[in-house]
């Protein structure tokens, strides 16, 4: 049997029509969600990265008027997006292995990422703030400290691993995005964990 953690992708490839169905739209990332697009001008591009059905995340971001990519391993989820929203961009890509050609104005991770291993978080996260145009933010739902939990979607165990925050902190001030806040268990976010980094203006995309 595969490690649960290589099982992330074929759990959500089944369970797509069940977790859109039952996903909440109430819309508690709202606050979050504005912060990192606060700077982002109509039409600025914005990365929704692991963007599951495209509700309510890119959906908030297409009607602000952004132009949004967004990004997801399970093609089963992607089918659901481009129905709702011809009008983004909706691209099949994994996020451990990110080659967009695009820079972002700001990059949104949430409840993705953390289905990543530690070991893929550390190779992840340069590659992802490369993709930052300068001034752009990176907003991420992680864990409030080190470690691996086994959750569900539609019944399926799937997996979650979190770095701690100083880790965090060091890997995206090494990769030119510094750490502007972290929120552990936020009460005004569902309890989730949040992290918002930027990378300054004036430092350039990078190649990768």
């Amino acid at each position: 049997m595969p490690p649960l953690s290589d099982t992330t992708r074929d759990v959500y490839e089944r369970a797509a029509a069940g977790w859109d169905a039952r996903r909440n739209r109430s819309f508690f990332e709202r606050s979050w969600i504005d912060r990192a697009v606060a700077e982002v001008a109509p039409g600025g591009a914005v990365l929704d990265l692991g963007c599951g059905a495209g509700e309510p995340i890119a959906a908030h971001l297409i009607a602000r008027g952004f132009a949004v990519t967004g990004a997801d391993f399970a093609p089963a989820m992607l089918a659901i997006c481009r129905a709702r929203f011809p009008q983004a961009a909706w691209v099949e890509a994994d996020m451990r292995a990110l080659s967009l050609g695009t820079a972002f104005e700001a990059i949104i991770g949430w409840d993705s990422f953390f289905h990543l291993t530690p070991s893929e978080q550390r190779a992840a996260l340069p590659r992802i703030a490369a993709r930052l145009a300068p001034g752009g933010r990176l907003l991420l739902s992680v864990g409030p400290k080190a470690g691996e939990v086994t959750g569900t979607v539609e019944g399926a165990p799937v997996y979650h691993a979190s770095l701690d925050a100083e880790d965090y902190r060091a890997i995206l001030a090494a990769a030119g995005a510094p750490v502007e806040t972290f929120v552990p268990e936020d009460p005004t976010c569902d309890y989730h964990s949040v992290l918002l980094a930027r990378k300054p203006r004036g430092r350039p995309v990078s190649a990768q």
